[in-house]
């Protein structure tokens, strides 16, 4: 069988819908059979047509039983919906197509090129050269005219090169990325020795996690349209999934070690083979281009050139062409995970050795860094800001490390859970269980560790400001709550646990897209009425881009119950909404990078707020230094001193008629022995003698600093009204 090479694959090429692989081309990309047992078996289908040569090159290898007449039925797809569809005798005079008049016997290879009029190249619009992940099929079906029954039936996809997985994007997005890390790292710097300093948003933390939503709503097992299955998979490398062939092959050899079948779940067999998709889609891992064939109606007016055929009942290029091409058909997280080649039972480890890499990474930077530090304080002029940086070494790397679980804590729950549930190696398994106990176990101590010094303070003062306050607990601790006003510190519990929840559901319930779709929604809708209704966080810029991106993340799980097959929606309907989510996540990804880009500006013009209080705190404490009893200036007006100044007053002999400020009014302390509130002055030894106790100097400095200055209001001398 030599394939019709004609107007088949021109208007097939034409009408269906494009994947990508160049600016100017047309492609057929994979290869399957729809009918069992056929007597003509197509094994190998490459076919291009190049706009710009109006030339169609091809490749066709296969085997057939006996030779016979046949007739053909041609069909062509779009999103789901017949476009074209065509039925024809290859021996006959309106369509001959030689190559099928008659169709030979044996195995059977041609290949060559043909030049298209320009009268059927004009009818291709130019649309679909630009339109990347068209969603196009092309069937052809040949029955025998003896007795009218099929013995062949061949599907391919349609594809002209462009996709909207491109490495641009996933160079953009780790861009982005970075920037807010090194954004947040400035902050986190700039605010030091000043506890209660929030961060600025969008942080690293905002970004992954927004990330982290755009890659997992790719892993759901519905039937996603081909160009937002392909945009996801540019944020995979934020769920720590980075295409690396040897790293795969050692985790093969691993598996293998240890109760692993390689057979069907390997990355040498993902290199050679063709996925597919629920909805009739495929797409190829293989390491070489591999096109599939074009099916042309109409070869009347066509030139044929440079065309080289052979055929030979003892052949065996047939066989060796089926050796190249695997078919396997994957959904959920397996089919997005080996799109990346990275077999579904290497997921888990695959995270689990790039998160060791960055943690190794991470150690020796800080390590370095430590290094230079210390060079720098025994050649050169230390900065006192950087003191806690050079003395506290494995604090930094406990907080560092403790930071990055809590950041990857719901993804690490998805593929551990994931693994358990689906893999196929013991020892990896172990691994799952060992890293989710301790990741969970770390979170828990924090949580009930915060807990615990929260309720300490709210018993000594009334209230879990000192989470803030304190330099110590806030240095230890903040990386949990740093962002969230002080009375809702306690949120990142319900924050952690909508983590885990998020996680479970997607793993435990792969292969149930409904179950997936409806449990994210129930999630991430009870999360954006909880951002609502406390609206926790300090700055209102947090409070947005957070509330923000909780509401894009609602719309999209809500517009992934679309693709949902129990819903039986149209392709057409799928694709729309496909598009719909990838431009809406696209702009929300680039309103951040554009305040990330903002912040830095903002970072380089104004001068950091935190050094700007300390200055006005010490220049404040210096003026008050100067103050005699007989020269107060104007400290009696100031309405909220620095709780500094309390006890630098309380140190002045006070003989005028100024009296200094106290927290509490006490009518006792201003009644003279004889009864009278007339003097100015009490005598000395006169509050040891009436009340049998007086106020240390440290304990009224312990009582000045724990006490808010706000509110206070100076009083009267001697008369302890406010005035």
């Amino acid at each position: 069988m030599r394939v019709p090479i004609s107007h088949f694959t021109l208007i097939a090429l034409g009408l269906s819908p494009v994947h990508v692989l160049a600016a100017d081309t047309l492609s057929t990309n994979g290869i399957s059979t729809c009918l069992t047992d056929a007597e003509i078996q197509v094994k190998k289908l490459d076919v291009t047509y190049t706009r710009s040569t109006r030339v169609v090159v091809f490749d066709v290898a296969g085997t057939n039983e006996k030779q016979q007449n046949v007739t053909a039925s041609l069909s062509v797809y779009a999103y789901g919906n017949e476009i074209y569809s065509k039925s024809f005798d290859p021996c006959g005079s309106e369509n001959h197509v030689e190559e099928l008049c008659p169709v030979p016997s044996g195995a059977f290879q041609a290949t060559g090129s043909q030049q298209i009029p320009e009268s059927f190249a004009s009818q291709i619009p130019a649309i679909a050269f630009a339109i990347p992940d068209l969603d196009g099929q092309v069937k052809l079906e040949l029955k025998s005219k003896d007795d009218v029954h099929d013995i062949a039936c061949i599907e391919t996809q349609l594809s002209n090169g462009k996709s909207a997985q491109m490495p641009s994007v996933t160079y953009a997005a780790a861009g982005v990325a970075g920037a807010a890390l090194a954004m947040s790292g400035l902050s986190v710097i700039g605010a030091a020795g000043h506890p209660g300093a929030a961060s600025s948003s969008p942080g690293f933390g905002d970004v992954m996690g927004w990330f982290h939503s755009m890659a997992t709503n790719g892993m759901l097992s519905v039937n996603y349209p081909a160009v937002y299955r392909s945009f996801t998979k540019n944020f995979a490398f934020s769920t720590g999934l980075i295409p690396w062939g040897q790293m795969q092959q050692s985790i093969d050899n691993f598996r293998k070690s240890t109760g692993g079948n390689l057979t069907e779940n390997s990355y040498d067999f993902l290199r050679n083979a063709t996925l597919e998709f629920s909805n009739g889609s495929s797409t190829d891992t293989s390491s070489k281009v591999k096109r599939g064939f074009n099916l042309i109606v109409g070869a009347a007016d066509l030139s044929i050139r440079d065309v080289s055929t052979s055929y030979s009942a003892n052949s065996t290029s047939g066989e060796e062409a089926s050796d190249d091409t695997v078919k396997k058909v994957v959904s959920g997280i397996e089919a997005w995970a080996e799109q990346l080649t990275i077999p579904q039972a290497n997921i888990f480890m695959t995270c689990l050795l790039i998160f060791a890499i960055v943690i190794a990474a991470i150690t020796v930077g800080i390590l370095l860094l430590k290094v230079i530090l210390e060079l720098w304080a025994l050649y050169g002029s230390f900065p006192a800001k950087l003191t806690n940086f050079r003395k506290d070494y494995w604090g930094l790397l406990a907080r560092t490390i403790t930071n990055l679980i809590l950041l990857l804590y719901g993804i690490w729950v998805l593929y551990c859970v994931y693994q358990l549930t689906g893999g196929d190696s013991w020892a990896a398994k172990v691994l799952a269980v060992v890293t989710l106990v301790i990741f969970t176990g770390i979170l828990i101590f924090f949580g009930l560790r915060i807990w615990y010094v929260a309720r300490k303070y709210k018993a000594s003062q009334g209230d879990a400001s000192g989470l803030y306050e304190d330099k110590e607990t806030w240095r230890k601790y903040s990386l949990f709550y740093d962002n969230y006003k002080k009375d809702y510190w306690w949120l990142f519990v319900p924050a952690i646990v909508y983590m885990f929840v998020k996680g479970v559901i997607i793993a435990a319930g792969n292969g149930h897209g409904l179950i997936q779709s409806a449990g994210q929604l129930i999630v991430e809708a009870l999360m954006l009425a909880l951002l609502l209704w406390y609206r926790p966080y300090v700055a209102k810029s947090s409070q947005w881009i957070n509330i923000s991106i909780q509401v894009v993340r609602v719309l999209s799980v809500a517009c992934v119950l679309i693709f949902v097959e129990e819903l039986g929606l149209s392709q057409t309907t799928k694709t729309v909404t496909g598009i719909v989510l990838i431009v809406v996540q696209s702009a929300l990804t680039g309103i951040l990078a554009i305040l990330i880009a903002a912040n830095a500006i903002i970072l380089c013009v104004r001068e950091n707020p935190h050094a700007k209080r300390r200055r006005e705190a010490k220049k404040m404490n210096r003026d008050i230094d100067d103050l005699t009893p007989l020269d107060a200036r104007e400290s009696l007006l100031m309405e909220n001193p620095p709780r500094k100044e309390y006890t630098e007053m309380s140190k002045f002999n006070f003989t005028g008629p100024y009296e200094p400020y106290r927290d509490h009014y006490d009518p006792k302390s201003r009644s003279s022995p004889t009864g009278s509130t007339d003097r100015l002055v009490d005598p000395p030894g006169y509050h040891e003698s009436q009340h049998g106790r007086s106020l240390s100097r440290e304990s009224r400095h312990t009582r000045d600093s724990r006490g808010s200055p706000d509110g206070r209001k100076p009083t009267a001398p001697g008369y302890g009204f406010a005035y």
